[in-house]
């Protein structure tokens, strides 16, 4: 975990990032623009690192909540106001974030050091993110969709793990009900914290359906949510370091978890709102 703390005085909210990589990887190097913006704007920013494959579900989930709990273990020693923690992640770190929200009060997911502490977050930002690992590829051509049908797919080794002696390996709809089990389209029974979900229009890799669906799902339960369609976006490209994305994540954040700043909350999730 790295961090970025700002030089106050007084408790301020603080935000994990959790970085992309098809769940292969977890370099929490990435995206400083965005985390340097974030500090700047009055945020504790912390980066950190997960299990990936060969791990399987729910080490990433685990690690999640642990770092959370160590941000609250650790609140007045780096200046954060415990009662104000977000999240943010991009591609399967917003998968992770979307975990991290949509599991609150499954206690069955926190596991590590300092478990007397609550893993619960109050804001949830989640780029290009995959909400339910069982349709990925919706939308896209049947051949890629085909792809997804493998046993060597990402999403396959996240839920069932590689193939070694005498286990060969199992797709992602060989256990439909364990593949949804670890997507956050299986958690949403109970309430959830904020969501600002944003993903492009022209995203090849993971089909803008996975935050099309989240959004509905939320906004249907009642749950306080923002959608952002950001225009002529691939997945990760440099549409996402621009100024504006950048600022459209910090202000959400300000406004969820800096109500004094006076920046005016949004009323009710803007559906297909476009950047």
């Amino acid at each position: 975990m790295s961090l970025l703390v700002p030089r106050t005085d007084a408790p301020k909210p603080a935000i994990i990032y959790f970085p992309g990589g098809g769940f292969t990887s977890a370099n929490h190097d990435k995206y400083i623009q965005m985390r340097m913006a974030l500090a700047e704007a009055g945020f504790v920013v912390a980066a950190a690192e997960y299990r990936v494959v060969p791990d399987t579900f729910p080490a990433p989930v685990n690690d999640g909540k642990a770092a959370v709990r160590y941000l609250r273990q650790h609140a007045e020693t780096y200046g954060i106001d415990p009662a104000r923690i977000g999240v943010l992640g991009d591609s399967a770190g917003g998968w992770l974030v979307q975990m991290l929200g949509t599991t609150q009060g499954e206690t069955a997911f926190d596991r590590g050091d300092f478990t007397d502490k609550s893993s619960d977050v109050q804001a949830v930002a989640t780029l290009y993110g995959i909400s339910d690992l069982l349709n990925i590829g919706e939308g896209y051509a049947d051949e890629i969709q085909k792809v997804h049908q493998s046993p060597a797919v990402t999403e396959a080794l996240l839920v069932h793990g590689p193939a070694f002696r005498e286990f060969a390996g199992a797709s992602i709809m060989d256990d439909t009900a364990k593949a949804r089990h670890a997507s956050p389209m299986g958690h949403l029974r109970n309430s959830k914290p904020p969501f600002l979900i944003m993903h492009g229009d022209k995203d090849s890799l993971v089909s803008p359906h996975q935050s099309a669906q989240l959004f509905d799902a939320l906004r249907k339960a009642g749950e306080k949510v923002d959608y952002v369609v950001v225009k002529g976006a691939e997945h990760a490209d440099l549409t996402w370091y621009q100024p504006e994305v950048i600022q459209e994540v910090v202000s959400w954040f300000t406004r969820e978890l800096k109500p004094d700043t006076g920046v005016v909350a949004d009323q009710s999730g803007r559906p297909n709102d476009n950047l």
